[in-house]
């Protein structure tokens, strides 16, 4: 079942176009990550989705229901967490807790229930009967994390929800995040992108407004051009290396560079091409001394900078394709009049 379907959304400020014709789907129970630079649109996506804001077009619908005929509605169906956590920070975090779940129509035996099970969750037992304001940031985010899951929503929406979070933290929410997964459908903004890659099934990239990419983690590596690179590390004659590792099968390229007395050859390959085993059998034939043989791994944040540089010059190619098209328009209208 599709719990959030957006078509054709648009999102305008004055003349500026944060969210340009946007489309895309999330299945019940996928958690998603939504990337992007600053300003391509993320946070106003966020904000549209959580009925915070009013699209200038499109339609958005959360688990069948219009976004904006059937507010209320949407909203006790999803938790939304922002990227500042607005807290009360006079009050204690069960007070806070309490207070927001009220709000969400969470009373009695339930809301002790769940305040017992998202004061683990979030890592908030021994912090329950503290200020928030005394708080330290990371903190806050787990209390922002917890209003969010409070009322058990079906959707969650989360705006760099490990922001201000130490290493260990962050392993913690991230382990959280895949367990919600179970019970909640979860779209994910963070500019951490090893975690949406250890966390997302899926990943949309959006550049000025627009979606650039959307696919798994591991078929976007594919979108990534450039040949694979293989470094070793050897001691032994240095012509004789790189002449031995131009002739194996695959490789386009060796360059070298000093390394303390040792050699070192960057190897370009073919793509798909994985030559380390006929590397590592080409210096132990010859007797030479390895001291590193590694191959360099695509990751998300390589695909992250490919696909939006190319969405701004895709802009540019269609916009002056644009013009293109007007001016033959204009000079088709003259020759029109001349006649």
């Amino acid at each position: 079942m599709v719990m959030i379907q957006v078509d054709n959304l648009t999102k305008c400020f004055g003349r500026t176009v944060a969210i340009d014709d946007m489309s895309f789907h999330v299945e019940r129970g996928e958690i998603v990550g939504f990337l992007g630079p600053n300003g391509a649109g993320k946070t106003t996506m966020m904000r549209v989705l959580s009925c915070f804001l009013p699209p200038t077009g499109g339609t958005v619908k959360i688990g069948g229901m219009d976004a904006f005929q059937d507010s209320l509605a949407v909203r006790r169906t999803i938790g939304y967490m922002p990227e500042n956590v607005p807290l009360y920070t006079d009050m204690r975090v069960e007070e806070y807790l309490r207070y927001r779940a009220k709000l969400k129509g969470v009373r009695g035996k339930r809301l002790t229930r769940r305040f017992d099970e998202v004061a683990t969750q979030c890592g908030l037992i021994g912090a329950e009967h503290k200020i928030i304001g005394h708080l330290s940031k990371g903190y806050r985010q787990r209390v922002g994390l917890a209003d969010s899951l409070i009322h058990e929503p079906e959707v969650l929406i989360l705006d760099e929800p490990t922001i201000g979070l130490d290493p260990n933290q962050i392993r913690h929410i991230r382990n959280l995040i895949r367990g919600l997964a179970e019970r909640h459908t979860v779209l994910l903004s963070s500019h951490i992108l090893p975690e949406v890659e250890a966390v997302c099934e899926r990943v949309l990239i959006v550049n000025r407004g627009r979606i650039v990419a959307s696919d798994t983690p591991d078929n976007l590596l594919g979108l990534i051009h450039g040949n694979p690179r293989i470094t070793l590390e050897a001691m032994g004659p240095r012509h004789d290396i790189a002449a031995k590792l131009e002739d194996l099968p695959g490789v386009e390229k060796v360059s070298w560079e000093a390394s303390g007395g040792w050699h070192r050859f960057i190897c370009e390959t073919e793509s798909n091409r994985d030559i380390r085993a006929d590397v590592f059998r080409m210096v132990a034939e010859n007797e030479w001394t390895l001291r590193e043989l590694t191959s360099k791994r695509k990751n998300l944040e390589d695909v992250f900078v490919e696909v939006t540089h190319k969405g701004v010059l895709r802009d540019v190619a269609e916009a002056e394709e644009e013009e293109e098209e007007e001016e033959e328009e204009e000079e088709t209208e003259v020759g029109v009049d001349g006649e």
